[in-house]
C-alpha cells in the first residue's frame, strides 16, 4: 500500500520534472527514444501543428525496449510517424544513441552532416524527463534555443498507464537524482532544485524507491 505522503511527494517530483514550456514553431523537433511509443506520437502532433519542419528520431536499444523494439527506438518511432503519415523525408533517424547525452551530440552532428541549419530544438521526452533532458542539450548544445514538451498527462494518469505505480515513483527519483548528479560529472547544466523537491526526494529514497538510482561516477 503506497501511502498518501509517498503519493504527494511523487506528483510533487513529477510537476518538477516538467518544465512547462509553450510549444512554438522550432528548427527541428527531436524525440528521444525510450520505450514510451507516445513520445513519437506526440512528436508527430507538433509536426503536424506546424511546430517543426523535420524530425529527427534518436535511440538505439536499451535491456528495457530490446524486445518491444528490436529494430531500434529510433526506427519503430520513425515507423509509427509513417504509420501516422508523416512524409519519409520529414522524419531523420539516428538510431546509435544509447542515453541522453548520447541523443544529444549524435542528434546534432546527423543534423549537421545533413546540412540542417539548426537555430531552436523542440525536445520531446517522456513527461518525467522534460527537464533532464533540456539541462543536457543546454550543456551539449549550447548554441540553440531549447524547449522542452511532453504528451500532455497528470501524474495518475501516466501511473495508469504504466501500471506500476512503484516502478513509476523510482523513474521519478532516479531523474532527480541525476538532476542532482551529472551536472558535476558535466553531462549537464546545474539546474536549482527546490527545497520541497529535495525533501521529497529524500523521503522516497528512505522509503525504499530507489532502484534507478545510480552511483555518481556513472555516465
Amino acid at each position: 500500500m503506497i501511502s498518501e505522503q509517498v503519493w504527494a511527494d511523487a506528483e510533487l517530483i513529477w510537476e518538477f520534472h516538467q518544465m512547462h514550456h509553450e510549444p512554438r514553431p522550432c528548427s527541428v523537433a527531436v524525440g528521444l527514444g525510450s520505450h514510451d511509443l507516445g513520445v513519437a506520437d506526440t512528436t508527430v502532433d507538433l509536426y503536424q501543428r506546424g511546430m517543426a519542419p523535420l524530425i529527427v528520431f534518436t535511440g538505439a536499444t536499451s535491456p528495457t525496449t530490446r524486445a518491444r523494439m528490436p529494430r531500434g527506438e529510433a526506427v519503430h518511432y520513425r515507423e509509427r510517424a509513417l504509420e501516422l503519415g508523416v512524409p519519409p523525408e520529414d522524419v531523420l533517424v539516428e538510431p546509435n544513441a544509447r542515453n541522453t547525452g548520447e541523443n544529444i551530440r549524435l542528434t546534432r552532428a546527423l543534423l549537421k552532416d545533413a546540412g540542417r541549419p539548426i537555430e531552436s530544438v523542440l525536445l520531446v521526452s517522456k513527461p518525467y524527463e522534460e527537464r533532464r533532458a533540456y539541462a543536457t542539450a543546454r550543456k551539449l548544445w549550447p548554441e540553440v534555443e531549447v524547449l522542452s514538451a511532453s504528451t500532455p498527462m497528470t501524474f495518475m494518469e501516466y501511473v495508469d498507464c504504466i501500471g506500476d505505480p512503484k516502478r513509476v515513483i523510482d523513474m521519478l527519483v532516479g531523474a532527480l537524482q541525476r538532476l542532482l548528479v551529472y551536472p558535476e560529472e558535466g553531462f549537464m547544466i546545474e539546474m536549482r532544485v527546490p527545497t520541497s523537491a529535495l525533501d521529497a526526494y529524500q523521503r522516497l529514497c528512505d522509503r525504499g524507491f530507489t532502484s534507478r538510482l545510480i552511483a555518481p561516477s556513472a555516465s
